[in-house]
C-alpha cells in the first residue's frame, strides 16, 4: 500500500513517456481490464526485489535504492505505470457497469488506495456511487471475512438507509480517557496544560494552526485502515508556502515531493474541490477548483523537484499537486465530532475551511496508537504542539533531553 501512494505522488513530477513500453513488453491489457504480466522482468517470485535485469535494461539503468536522488527518469516511470493502471482499473469499472447493469460500485484491495485512480472512474461518471473500503488493503480481508460469515454462511439480513455507511467513520481502534492520559503524562515528567472544556481545547490548537506550527492531534478511537481521519493525525495549515517541505522532512522524515492530505469541512467541499460526492475515508483524488488556482511560470522538465516544490500552485499549496490536484477528505460533524469542530473553528478564525491532514507517524513506522506513541513521536520530530485527549503540549515547554532520540531517527533519511 504504501508503494501505491509513492507512484501516486511522483507521477504529478513526470510525464507517461513510458507507457508504450510498458504496454508493449511487461503488460498485456484485455478489453475486460484482466491482465497478464511478462515474468521475464519480474523477479518477486524469486527474489526480494521486485524487478530484475531485464527491467533494468528496458528503462535505461537499475532500479533507485533508497535515499538516493530522484531523477527524471523516475519521475516519468512513476507517471507512465500510473497512466497503465488507471486503464486497468477503467476498463474493469466499465466491464463490471455493462455486464452487471447496477449503479454503484463498491471496491476493495491493495489498488483501491490507488485514490487517483478512484478519482478517474468517479469523474467517468460510470456509476452513481462509488464506495470504498477504508481499510482496502490485506488487513481489511478480516472485515470482508466477518461479513461473509454473517451474511451468507449464518443467514443474517442486510439493511442499509441508502444515505451512509456503517463504519462510523472508521473510528474502530482503542481510545484513552482523559483521565488515563493525564496519568500517563504526569507519569512521563512531561509539561502540560488541561483544557477540561472542548472550546478551550479548540481555541488553542485552531491558533497554533492558524500561527503555522504543526499540530499532533490525538483524539478518541483510532483509526482501522492506513489513513488519519481525525483521530491520530497531523495537521498543518495548507495556506503556508513552505509548509509540505517543512512537515515531510523535520516530522514525517521522508522526501520532500510528498504530497499531503486536505480535511475539509463538508459543507465547503466544491468551493476548494470539483467534487460534490462525500469522502470520508480520504480515498478520491480530485481537481482543485479553479477559483482556488493560480498560475505559476510554466515548469519544464528541466526542473528540480525541490524547485518545482517551491512554485505556488493555488491558494492552498499545501495540498495542492503539480496537476492541481489534492487528496480530499471531506468532515462531517456526524462522523467526526471533535475533529469537524476544530476545523469549524479553524474557519472561523481564518475564513478558510480545510487543513493538510497526514497520519500520525514517522515514514517507516505505523501510525500511533498510544499515548507514549504519541509523546515519543513528538519529541523526536519538529512539530509544535501536541494534542493528546484535553491536554496541550508546547516543544518548546519539554526538557530536552527527552529528544535525546532524535539524531537518530534524523541520520536515517537524506535530507534536501
Amino acid at each position: 500500500n504504501s508503494g501505491e501512494y509513492e507512484l501516486m505522488e511522483l507521477a504529478p513530477y513526470g510525464q507517461p513517456v513510458y507507457r508504450g513500453k510498458i504496454l508493449k513488453h511487461l503488460i498485456d491489457i484485455k478489453e475486460d481490464g484482466s491482465f497478464r504480466l511478462n515474468m521475464e522482468y519480474f523477479a518477486y517470485c524469486y527474489s526480494d526485489a521486485m524487478v530484475g535485469h531485464k527491467f533494468a535494461n528496458l528503462f535505461n539503468g537499475p532500479r533507485r535504492t533508497p535515499e538516493e536522488p530522484i531523477t527524471q527518469r523516475e519521475m516519468d516511470l512513476a507517471a507512465s505505470i500510473q497512466s497503465v493502471t488507471e486503464e486497468i482499473m477503467l476498463r474493469i469499472a466499465r466491464f463490471t457497469r455493462e455486464t452487471t447493469g447496477l449503479a454503484n460500485l463498491v471496491m476493495a484491495g491493495g489498488v483501491a488506495f490507488n485514490c487517483c485512480g478512484n478519482g478517474r472512474i468517479l469523474r467517468e461518471g460510470l456509476f452513481d456511487k462509488i464506495w470504498i473500503q477504508p481499510a482496502a488493503g490485506d488487513a481489511g480481508g478480516a472485515l470482508g471475512a466477518a461479513l461473509f460469515v454473517h451474511h451468507q454462511l449464518l443467514g443474517n439480513g442486510r439493511s442499509s438507509d441508502n444515505r451512509s455507511d456503517r463504519q462510523a467513520g472508521s473510528f474502530l481502534g482503542p481510545e484513552f480517557s482523559d483521565n488515563e492520559i493525564r496519568r500517563f503524562l504526569e507519569a512521563s515528567g512531561a509539561v502540560y496544560k488541561d483544557y477540561p472544556e472542548e472550546d478551550g481545547l479548540l481555541e488553542r490548537v485552531a491558533d497554533a494552526i492558524a500561527a503555522g506550527q504543526v499540530v499532533g492531534w490525538f483524539q478518541g478511537r483510532m483509526e482501522f485502515g492506513p489513513h488519519a481521519l481525525g483521530g491520530r493525525s497531523i495537521l498543518g495549515d495548507a495556506r503556508v508556502a513552505d509548509i509540505q517541505s517543512r512537515m515531510n522532512l523535520k516530522v514525517k522524515f521522508r522526501e520532500s515531493f510528498r504530497p499531503f492530505a486536505s480535511s475539509v469541512l463538508w459543507e465547503h467541499t466544491e468551493e476548494f474541490f470539483d467534487l460534490s460526492e462525500e469522502s470520508p475515508y480520504m480515498l478520491l483524488v480530485m481537481p482543485v477548483a479553479e477559483a482556488q488556482r493560480l498560475n505559476p511560470e510554466k515548469v519544464d522538465a528541466g526542473k528540480t523537484i525541490l524547485e518545482r516544490l517551491k512554485m505556488k500552485w493555488s491558494k492552498v499549496p499545501g495540498i495542492t499537486r503539480l496537476d492541481y490536484s489534492a487528496r480530499v477528505q471531506t468532515v462531517d460533524p456526524v462522523r467526526h465530532g471533535r475533529y469537524y469542530r476544530l476545523l469549524k473553528r479553524f474557519f472561523d478564525k481564518t475564513g478558510c475551511p480545510l487543513v493538510i491532514n497526514t497520519s500520525f507517524s514517522i515514514r517507516g513506522e505505523p501510525i500511533v496508537q498510544s499515548p507514549a506513541d504519541a509523546l515519543r513521536y513528538f519529541l523526536v520530530t519538529d512539530m509544535d504542539v501536541l494534542a493528546l485527549g484535553s491536554c496541550v503540549l508546547l516543544k518548546t515547554e519539554q526538557a530536552a533531553g527527552d529528544r535525546q532520540d532524535r539524531e537518530r531517527y534524523m541520520n536515517q533519511f537524506e535530507q534536501d
